[in-house]
């Protein structure tokens, strides 16, 4: 299988159902690339602060996984995928109707890939970044479910 083929799309996909944490959130996937990952999430107070605004760990959430979904659409059939680190940036209160989360490889490796994404508050036809992410993502051998 050649990387960022159509099977290793269709195996993000399924990789993606079979997360419990995705879907008690309300994130979906909005559209899939090689390389590429857009999640998207609808408001839920349940998952607020004490503000009102969505807590800043559920936007970190929905941008880690499709950063590292990204990645994963990019790695050979026999990896999975870890986060090794990542760096937030908040910009604005996570104030909106929906969200998006858009994960993006910079550069994929054997072991290691690096990628990028943000988070978008949707209010409306209004849409503002609120936060960014860099993170490293690990091709994990072996730990097929």
């Amino acid at each position: 299988m050649e990387y960022g083929d159509p099977q290793s799309v269709a195996r993000m996909r399924a990789d993606f159902d079979r997360q419990g944490a995705m879907q008690t959130m309300g994130i979906t996937v909005a559209d899939v690339a090689p390389g590429r990952v857009i999640l998207q999430m609808p408001f839920n107070p349940a998952f607020s602060q004490h503000h009102g605004f969505v807590h800043a760990g559920t936007i970190t959430s929905g941008m880690d996984s499709a950063c590292g979904f990204a990645a994963l659409t990019l790695m050979d059939a026999e990896s999975e995928v870890l986060t090794v680190e990542f760096k937030c940036s908040f910009m604005a209160p996570a104030k909106g109707q929906s969200f998006r989360f858009e994960g993006n490889v910079i550069k994929s490796g054997r072991t290691l890939t690096f990628t990028e994404g943000r988070a978008i508050a949707i209010d409306g036809t209004q849409e503002k970044t609120i936060a960014t992410i860099t993170a490293t993502m690990m091709a994990v051998r072996g730990l097929k479910p």
